[in-house]
């Protein structure tokens, strides 16, 4: 059995890109990530201890959004994939940043890290 948590489509503002005008003010951007959990640690009672809380999911991609500057998608992406790796029941991830408002004539310009 595979046990996932999908964060899609969550919308936040970010200080990120290299080009001055992106640097004087936050661009709207939007995170999805899949978290892939061991099967053995699936919760045998219905206690929150005994689970990864969705709500760390969500406060850790915050945190990160919001603690500096990120030239690159990439660099938000890399720190975004490794800290989520890191929590407790966590076998792989995927994460995809994504900035919706880059271009006029594209939807999104995105960059996903995965090991799922």
């Amino acid at each position: 059995m595979e046990r996932r948590f999908l964060l899609q489509g969550m919308e936040t503002s970010a200080s990120i890109g290299i080009y001055d005008y992106e640097r004087t003010s936050l661009q709207r951007i939007t995170i999805d990530a899949e978290l892939r959990l061991y099967p053995a640690t699936e919760p045998l009672d219905d206690q929150i201890e005994s689970t990864l809380n969705y709500d760390m999911i969500r406060e850790t991609v915050l945190n990160i959004v919001s603690a500096q500057h990120y030239d690159l998608q990439e660099t938000l992406a890399r720190k975004l994939f490794d800290a989520l790796h890191s929590l407790d029941d966590v076998e792989a991830v995927q994460v995809r940043t994504s900035k919706p408002d880059a271009y006029n004539d594209c939807k999104t310009i995105a960059y996903q890290l995965s090991n799922l």
